[in-house]
């Protein structure tokens, strides 16, 4: 019998979109992300990695515009930029000088039970700094 050559298929490229449909959808970054004593999830509640990957993918189909004009976008994901003095911080220290003055912003999670996100955007990429499970950027 007569051997068969197998043949495998060549790895493709990335997918890299022209389609303005994907570019308009708020992606999110890691880049600046902080797990820090106060800021973690290690004693979040055990639902809590569940509903951020949901509120992640709900927000995924949003872009930043929406959230950040639409009033019913803001309020239902309880959005809104951070005013440092009303809070327990100084700001996102740890950030390279050049984006030391940005806007922060927080959303929540769900409505009080899973804490807050805080970050920032530039354009349609929001930068997730911290987790807030247990709602400590604000004092009680």
């Amino acid at each position: 019998m007569g051997s068969k050559k197998l043949y495998t298929k060549r790895p493709q490229p990335p997918l890299v979109s022209n389609n303005t449909e994907y570019k308009q959808f708020l992606s999110f970054s890691w880049k600046h992300f902080e797990s820090t004593k106060k800021f973690n999830i290690k004693k979040a509640k055990s639902t809590y990695l569940e509903q951020l990957v949901n509120k992640l993918q709900e927000l995924s189909n949003k872009n930043s515009k929406e959230l950040l004009t639409n009033s019913n976008y803001k309020k239902a994901f309880r959005m809104h930029p951070i005013s440092w003095q009303d809070t327990t911080e100084n700001g996102f220290k740890n950030l390279p000088h050049y984006l030391q003055d940005i806007q922060p912003w927080q959303f929540s999670i769900t409505a009080n039970k899973h804490g807050r996100i805080h970050g920032f955007f530039i354009d349609n990429t929001f930068y997730v700094v911290w987790f807030d499970p247990d709602h400590l950027l604000y004092s009680k």
